[in-house]
């Protein structure tokens, strides 16, 4: 949600399977796939990715090659510009095989340092970690995360030549989603619908079946955080297909209001939770587990995907790892690396059936 000036400057926090949720095998080989590899590369067999194929929405779900409603569990990168040495061969291993996640949010700030400072290489670097995640059977959830300015029209022209790029390369996989705006604030729900529907086309020429997932205003809150609510999205929908409709929280900052409008828009529109934390909507702060169950309870019940915030050792609190830990190179595995809201939220993905969910 809306972060402090001084948050974004020196790096913010970002941020299952209903079908199958088991340990996956880790992957080995070099570092880093090539970014030219081949764009039809498939998940190891018994992963999430393999099992569920690729994901469609039916009706107000996301579903699995099969029809079948699904819940994805994982957790974000922070912006790669600040914490890209957190996303190794040894922490993605230990995401897939250790936490059992099955998504990885690849947050790609548009400014703040960002894409805009130097397309090419942030680019070669979203192709990199989607091989990555691939290779370890998690799917891939692209993140434009455009946040300042709050108008994703000004990166319109971007967005298009981002997201062919990625649609073309890597129509082929079955583990994508693309999330085409991350938080927009400060612009009205009218204007997003208006670049989702110049955006969406664009994308739907170069990969016509995967997933889109659209921000919402008011720091894709539905519009709550903004004096709104989920009417304006539920009576003025998107007009394309296969979409759904990004909500995030913070469970400090964020309480029943939130939690409310999230359990009636998802009853109308297909929802997806791309980012929360547990603690402030700075992503900092002290945890609120009490209400964080109540919401993953709520997911857990309707089946609606979610990213936690975030994968990295920033110093604050939304940071699943203790600072210092990406430049030590661990440990990855197990709970000595994590910070309160790291322990909580990797038991949660390892263990979603042992919270109770009425």
């Amino acid at each position: 949600m809306r972060r402090p000036l001084s948050t974004l400057l020196t790096g913010t926090v970002i941020a299952g399977l209903g079908l199958i949720h088991s340990p996956v095998q880790a992957a080995s080989g070099p570092t880093a796939p090539s970014a030219s590899a081949s764009p039809s590369a498939s998940a190891p067999a018994n992963t999430p990715a393999a099992i569920n194929g690729r994901l469609k929405v039916c009706g107000v779900k996301l579903c699995n090659q099969y029809g079948k409603p699904v819940q994805l569990r994982g957790m974000s990168s922070h912006g790669l510009q600040w914490y890209g040495q957190c996303l190794t061969d040894g922490s993605l291993d230990a995401l897939a095989g250790d936490w059992n996640a099955d998504v990885l949010r690849i947050s790609l700030y548009v400014q703040e340092g960002g894409y805009e400072t130097n397309p090419r290489k942030f680019t070669d670097r979203v192709h990199q970690l989607i091989e990555m995640a691939t290779a370890r059977g998690m799917y891939a959830l692209v993140d434009w995360h455009q946040l300042t300015p709050g108008d994703p029209n000004h990166n319109l022209r971007r967005a298009k030549a981002f997201f062919t790029e990625i649609a073309q390369r890597h129509r082929g996989k079955t583990n994508l989603l693309y999330d085409i705006a991350n938080e927009p604030n400060g612009v009205s729900w009218s204007r997003i619908k208006s670049y989702a529907e110049q955006l969406i086309p664009v994308i739907r020429a170069q990969d016509p079946q995967t997933p889109i997932l659209v921000g919402t205003h008011g720091w894709s809150s539905l519009g709550i955080s903004d004096g709104r609510d989920e009417t304006d999205v539920v009576g003025d929908p998107v007009r394309a297909d296969n979409i759904m409709y990004t909500f995030h929280f913070y469970a400090a900052s964020h309480g029943r209001e939130y939690l409310d409008a999230l359990d009636r828009a998802s009853d109308r529109i297909p929802v997806f939770v791309t980012e929360f934390g547990t603690q402030e909507a700075s992503g900092d702060g002290p945890n609120d587990f009490g209400r964080t169950r109540q919401y993953l309870d709520l997911m857990a019940r309707k089946k609606i995907s979610w990213v936690n915030w975030n994968f990295s050792d920033d110093h604050r609190s939304g940071a699943v790892f203790e600072p210092g830990t990406c430049d030590a190179g661990g440990p990855w595995t197990g709970t000595a690396s994590l910070k309160p809201a790291g322990v909580w939220i990797r038991d949660r993905i390892r263990t979603p059936d042992a919270f109770p969910t009425g």
